[in-house]
């Protein structure tokens, strides 16, 4: 009989295993015996809590969802005004861990099912619509509504295409630049606003 409480654990060991699978095989070509044996436990035990593994990739996403959504909350809840708030999105965009091999791997695949699955699409899809209402929510204090939404597209693009570049390594510029680039991109953009009215740098 299972011990109370274990279920839990065993799914996020799972999750974890699911990512570092896709990790290290590159694509989402793995089984669920291959992600039971690096979670240390049976694939029926796996099919038990997931019921297929489609399922489990689909709560690998989530996963990554979540842990995005965590560190964007903290660091905008720490940001002093709308344009640190602005930083911050890009600070988590760009941070280390967005960078390791299984993330990138299972973002990478991830992008690629979307245009065989309808639930990994949408789920991606949550993941656009977030990172743009964030820097909607920042740009809608600094500039008016039209301008906010041109900016907050051109941002998001950016972010995204810099995202892959660095993880396909073909990108001259390092991480941290390309965070910079991102906030040259607010800079230039929003000079005209900031300029003429200074005090919505804090506000």
């Amino acid at each position: 009989m299972p011990k109370v409480g274990m279920e839990p654990l065993r799914r996020k060991a799972l999750v974890d295993a699911a990512l570092r699978t896709i990790g290290h095989h590159g694509s989402l070509n793995v089984t669920m015996s291959d992600i039971a044996r690096e979670a240390g436990v049976s694939a029926a035990l796996a099919h038990h809590y997931f019921g297929s593994k489609q399922q489990l990739l689909l709560e690998t996403i989530r996963s990554l969802l979540r842990d995005l959504r965590r560190d964007a909350v903290a660091a905008l809840t720490r940001a002093s005004g709308p344009r640190e708030r602005l930083s911050a999105i890009v600070r988590v965009s760009f941070q280390s861990d967005q960078f390791t091999q299984e993330t990138v791997a299972a973002w990478l695949a991830f992008y690629v099912e979307a245009q065989r699955s309808e639930e990994t699409r949408r789920l991606l899809v949550v993941y656009t619509k977030r990172l743009r209402s964030n820097i909607m929510h920042s740009l809608g204090r600094l500039c008016p509504p039209d301008d906010a939404a041109r900016i907050a597209e051109g941002a998001a693009a950016l972010i995204d295409g810099l995202y892959i570049r660095h993880s396909l390594h073909a990108a001259p510029l390092g991480i941290s630049a390309a965070g910079a680039l991102v906030e040259d991109y607010f800079d230039v953009q929003l000079k005209r606003f900031l300029d003429n009215n200074p005090s919505t740098r804090i506000l």
